[in-house]
């Protein structure tokens, strides 16, 4: 596995054992400056272990974990924000408050936390909850001024952990559209989620974890030709021959799905159905969308493990 001088964060043959159980068995990828990258992995899969380790929370057995050539101290936090997936919010004190604390921490002055404070709620919907309680508010709504409190000194850094958790399709839509605007602001964005749509959407690079490893690291497109390529969708009449060019995964009736063997041209595979005799009614290619490989990777170790 190769790194780019480019890196923002580095982790090399990182390793973790917890009691003696390996969580994390020599992983290693990297975050290069600028870009959306997708941390995935079923639950339990050592996301967040990884995350706690980069950050200095735990102390990992061995291996290197760097951010901008260097580990992690407290005095490199004005530079990052960080969305852990166990929210943290003083729930007793109203919500401009809260926020105005956090950011004078981050370095801000009281008066340009408080403004920055206000136009985000305004922002999200929140407008007229400034001077409510943290904890009138629903889980939802917290989640927001969590966001908030993350990204409120333009962070070079950000790390969100399951960021979307709890929210309706509406407001996971605001949540992206902001970390794309702070990709665009020229944040580095690291983000776990299980939510695929997000990771297609947002992200150029992804690694999954399994059993501690890299199961698959690079692009989308990358991983998607890694874990099967092509896949054709057709509405079809008559007998589908056999093939050294590709494989029927799935047959229903009229319509089956075929996954090309090796390097063959889509359009050897349309003549060769229709020379034949194969009736195609419509032939759509497409990859294999991120949903479905998570299924394909995870689905086989949760089947393993409930056994």
């Amino acid at each position: 596995m190769s790194f780019s001088n480019n890196s923002l964060v580095h982790i090399e043959h990182f390793k973790m054992k917890f009691s003696g159980v390996t969580v994390i068995e020599d992983l290693s990828f990297d975050v290069q400056r600028g870009e959306t990258f997708g941390f995935l992995g079923s639950n339990g899969s050592g996301k967040t272990t990884t995350l706690r380790a980069l950050l200095g929370i735990l102390t990992a057995d061995s291996g290197t974990l760097h951010i901008d050539g260097r580990p992690f101290t407290p005095k490199d936090g004005s530079r990052l924000g960080y969305l852990p997936e166990e929210r943290g919010l003083y729930k007793k004190e109203s919500v401009l408050t809260v926020m105005t604390y956090f950011g004078e921490l981050k370095g801000l002055s009281r008066k340009a936390a408080a403004n920055w404070s206000m136009n985000y709620l305004e922002r999200v919907g929140l407008g007229d909850k400034g001077k409510a309680r943290v904890d009138k508010l629903s889980g939802g709504q917290q989640q927001k001024v969590q966001l908030g409190v993350t990204i409120m000194n333009d962070p070079e850094l950000l790390i969100l952990d399951e960021p979307t958790k709890g929210f309706d399709p509406v407001n996971r839509r605001l949540l992206m559209d902001i970390i794309e605007e702070r990709k665009l602001a020229g944040s580095t964005v690291l983000m776990v989620t299980h939510q695929m749509e997000e990771v297609e959407r947002l992200c150029d690079r992804i690694i999954l974890l399994k059993d501690g490893r890299a199961e698959a690291y690079g692009t989308v497109p990358e991983v998607q030709n890694q874990y099967g390529g092509t896949m054709i969708r057709i509405h079809y009449s008559g007998d589908i021959p056999l093939s050294p060019h590709y494989t029927v995964t799935t047959r229903d009736r009229n319509y089956a799905e075929l996954t090309l063997n090796g390097v063959t041209e889509e359009g050897e595979i349309l003549r060769d159905l229709v020379n034949s005799g194969v009736l195609v009614r419509s032939f759509a290619p497409s990859k294999l969308s991120l949903d479905e490989i998570f299924v394909k990777i995870y689905g086989e170790q949760n089947q393993s493990e409930d056994a």
